[in-house]
């Protein structure tokens, strides 16, 4: 028995199972395991290192802990239950995943939704992108030490969290958005309560340029770490801020404008470093570009319907199924069976708050998917993971996965 299994017996380890905490290779380096219950892996991820004394050499992550089966899920539900599993998949970016999936089915179904769920989706979009960047924040701030900022972007969350709550009942979850528009229109009040949000954060984002931004000893902590070339962003399909922090301005708001976002002025932050400050940076005027955005919506947002006239997809009016037989048939149709797409695929992107998320549907003509496959932002951020903390420490490791921003249900569908 070498001295490393004697070392394992004496504190009650197994000295012959190499799966448990780590193990000594013969190169002189040791295989740790970080995860998959590790406070700074963000969830159940699981990485591989070999580590030469404190320097990471390798780094492989294991996937697949959470095990959530939402793609297999799509095929046995209509269009409509589909939408509740896509809130859970990104879950700090629950709206946004419900704007993907609705726009991938109404792309199929050949329709447009009325201008006011427009601009209301680009409105609940941006705060769901805002909120998003807040938990990263105070999140990733947290890995490396400092507790206050999670505190303080937890404060601003549930301002968007309360928003959410006054529409729909549900403060995360929300379903909000729905195949053809929306679930309901917004009740009075909610006017107020964004422009709340457009008049208190930007002080709010001053005061996480003192906490943090410009701490030096955060500074330390994430410059020149985690670097990551354009070509090895492109190479890995790093998509997102992880992509733009390393100076590609790839957007799909501008890039493939949907929702109307080419009728708003923003622009699209990047870095020149690629390393974990830069990312950072990237998040953190992204939350400002948003609250330009919403503020333009607002001003421009109409009267008017919130679903599609299109009785395929949206059940009529509650006066109608109280006079009309036909009304009441379409609408017991439609919620007994749902709507039924036209054969055929569609790959339907969007920009969240991780990167290009995407949804592939099949359609076979009836009520339910064939397939469903979603390209999910934190699935390819991941990959670029080994190469960025290759020859940094594993204190470092910490750090560069909270620029990743990776949540592990969009991960492991």
């Amino acid at each position: 028995m070498d001295e490393f299994a004697r070392g394992r017996a004496a504190v009650g380890l197994d000295p012959e199972n190499s799966a448990i905490d780590a193990t000594q290779l013969e190169d002189g380096t040791m295989e740790l395991n970080m995860g998959p219950q590790h406070p700074s892996t963000h969830g159940v991820l699981r990485l591989v290192l070999d580590l030469d004394g404190e320097v990471v050499r390798e780094c492989r992550p294991d996937i697949g802990y959470l095990h959530t089966g939402f793609e297999k899920s799509f095929e046995s539900h209509t269009y409509w239950q589909c939408v509740p599993y896509t809130d859970r998949m990104d879950y700090l970016g629950p709206m946004l995943n419900n704007l993907g999936f609705a726009l991938a089915v109404e792309k199929m179904l050949g329709i447009e939704v009325p201008e006011r769920a427009r601009y209301l989706r680009v409105i609940l979009s941006e705060l769901t992108r805002i909120a998003s960047h807040l938990i990263w924040f105070g999140t990733s701030a947290m890995d490396m030490g400092a507790t206050s900022p999670f505190m303080y972007a937890w404060r601003e969350r549930e301002t968007i969290l309360d928003i959410n709550e006054f529409i729909s009942g549900v403060r995360m979850h929300t379903s909000f958005i729905r195949i053809g528009g929306l679930m309901a229109d917004v009740p009075d009040g909610f006017v107020a309560m964004v422009q709340n949000v457009l008049d208190t954060f930007p002080r709010a984002f001053d005061e996480y340029d003192l906490l943090v931004t410009n701490n030096p000893i955060f500074r330390d902590r994430t410059i020149g770490i985690g670097v990551i070339s354009k070509e090895d962003a492109v190479s890995y399909g790093l998509t997102g801020p992880s992509l733009r922090g390393s100076g590609i301005p790839y957007d799909l708001r501008k890039a493939q404008p949907y929702c109307g976002y080419d009728e708003f002025a923003f622009d699209v932050p990047i870095g020149t470093n690629g390393d974990v400050y830069d990312r950072y940076l990237c998040r953190m005027q992204e939350m400002r570009e948003s609250l330009g955005i919403i503020a333009q919506a607002l001003e421009k947002l109409p009267e008017g319907p919130v679903t599609s006239m299109n009785r395929k997809v949206s059940p009529p009016p509650r006066n109608e199924i109280n006079t009309s037989m036909e009304a009441l048939i379409n609408h017991f149709k439609l919620v007994t069976e749902g709507m039924h797409p036209p054969k055929g695929t569609t790959y339907t992107a969007i920009e969240s708050a991780r990167g290009e998320l995407g949804y592939y549907i099949v359609s076979d003509g009836s009520n339910r998917p064939y397939r469903c496959k979603v390209r999910a932002p934190s699935f390819s951020n991941l990959a670029g993971l080994p190469s960025m903390a290759r020859g940094h420490l594993i204190a470092d490791t910490v750090a560069i996965i909270g620029s990743i921003d990776i949540v592990l249900g969009d991960v492991d569908r």
